[in-house]
Parts: C-alpha cells; structure tokens; sequence
C-alpha cells in the first residue's frame, strides 16, 4: 500500500501548488522575501560562505535559489579525461541503458524514448549507452552545467505532472522522471551524442536557460525546437540553466563514450565540476 506521501502527491493539484510556490519565489516585497530566505537557510542548514552575494543583496527568492557561487567554489576535473557531474547534488542511480531502459529504482524503470518526449531516434543513439540521474536536493546549488563539451542541436519540453523527486517517490512512482515535467537538451561533442535532461517536480516553478531563457513552465503540449543553425556551443562545466526551485538532471551517453568511476552508486553525494565517469574514446587529435 502506498505510502499518505505518495497518495498525497496523486491528489494534489500539482501545477495549481507550483504556481502559487512560483508567486512567492518571485515576489521581490522586501519582508517577505527575506523572511523566506532566512528560514530556507535555517531549515536547510545552507552555507552561504560559498555564495557570491549575500541576503540582502537577492532581489526575490528565486534570485537566493538560483545564486551564483564565488568564482573557484567548484573546481572542474580535466575534462579532456572526465565527464564532469552538471550540478551539485547525490546519484539517484548511474548505469547502463538496457534494452531501452533506464533503471530508476526496484522494480522501476523507463524508457530513452519516453524521456526525450517520444523521439524514436533519438532515444535509439543511446541504446547500449550511459545514464546517470542527479537530484538535487533543496538546499543544494541550483545552477546546472555542462557534462562536457557540447553543441546544442535541440531543445524539447515534454509537459507532464510535477510529483516530488526524492528517493522515496522514486520507488514508489512508477516511470518518474518520464512521467515529470521536462527540457531535454541534445548535444554533440568531442564525447559523441549526449543528453542533459532537466527533469521539474512538485513546486518547482520553472526552468531557464542561458540560450533561450525562461521556459513557459506548466505549458499544455510538447515544443521541439531545433539549434543546428544558432551556434550554441557550450565549454565542459559552463552553466547551461537552472532550477526555480530544484530537481534533477539525467543524462544519458551513446555506448562506448563514457565509464563511470568506480565508487558512485545510489546515494553517493556529488559537486558540480567533479568527475563522474572517463570518456572512453581517445583525446582529440590523438
């Protein structure tokens, strides 16, 4: 039997909680928004000793959520050796792509295909590939960043519900990062094919990126859009967008590109910029 947390999470109206979260995160009233940072910092236990800013200095909450860190918090491995982690954050689960399928918990599973919003083909590069799925938790760092090296050749946002993304759900909801709100964001690189996908949940009040901005959260149908011809060319461990409000990132790698280091399993706590696997394929111009 399911759990009154799960239970709760079908009954809620999702988008309609998201919204109203969205309002309070951006509302720039200056009582309001410090009271809600100072007990987000409490609550959490966040150190701000890494942040570039201080409290008063946030416009809104969503600018305190989104903060930028003081240049060389996060140091990036060698990224012509590594595949580096995108956010800071903990292993949700990391592996191989099996018969299509990406292993979400016990029992759980879903599709390539369903994840990148039904796209055949593109799912089918990275049969026999790499997956790796991040949460971020709230009191993480939100940014989320480059893999590696990459030029961006599509964008599409995949509607869908906005259940939490803890472990918890994850093994209690069937499909959930599939089954979300998301951006999936195709690149080509020196790594080959890859994908970041930017996965919403429960009171997340959207996502944004460096090329297009705010993406219209909550919209009612898929919206592909295609980059061949804008020259969005992204260095490993640049920022590529952000949460309004947290989640997770998947990514998924063609077979033969990347083997994850030895050590990271469910649970494991990463940082943006750390290493997460080795690319497999030799350096450039070796």
């Amino acid at each position: 039997m399911a759990s009154p947390f799960i239970l709760l999470q079908h009954a809620l109206p999702h988008h309609a909680v998201s919204r109203l979260a969205g309002k309070f995160a951006s509302s720039e009233t200056p009582w309001l928004k410090d009271r809600l940072i100072r007990r987000f910092i409490a609550t959490y236990d966040i150190d701000m000793s890494q942040a570039a800013r201080s409290i008063e200095q946030f416009a809104s909450f969503n600018d305190f959520f989104t903060r930028e860190l003081k240049p060389g918090a996060r140091p990036l491995a060698d990224a012509d050796e590594f595949v580096l982690s995108p956010a800071d954050g903990a292993v949700s689960q990391i592996g191989t792509i099996e018969r299509g399928e990406i292993f979400q918990a016990k029992g759980r599973a879903f599709t390539a295909r369903q994840l990148l919003g039904g796209d055949a083909a593109a799912a089918e590069r990275f049969e026999g590939g790499s997956f790796a799925t991040i949460y971020l938790s709230p009191r993480d760092y939100h940014r989320v960043h480059m893999p590696a090296a990459g030029v961006l050749q599509s964008t599409t946002y995949v509607p869908g519900d906005l259940f939490s993304v803890n472990q918890v759900t994850a093994e209690n909801v069937d499909g959930l990062f599939a089954r979300n709100e998301r951006l999936a964001c195709l690149f080509d690189g020196p790594v080959g094919r890859f994908a970041s996908v930017m996965v919403g949940a429960m009171i997340v009040a959207g996502i944004e990126t460096v090329w297009s901005g705010r993406v219209e959260a909550h919209a009612p149908k898929l919206v592909h859009e295609d980059f061949v011809s804008r020259d969005v060319s992204l260095e490993a461990g640049a920022e590529m967008g952000r949460f309004f409000l947290g989640s997770t990132v998947v990514l998924l790698f063609e077979p033969g590109r990347v083997k994850w280091l030895d050590g990271f399993e469910a649970g494991s706590t990463v940082r943006m910029g750390e290493a997460l696997g080795r690319r497999v394929q030799p350096k450039a111009g070796a």
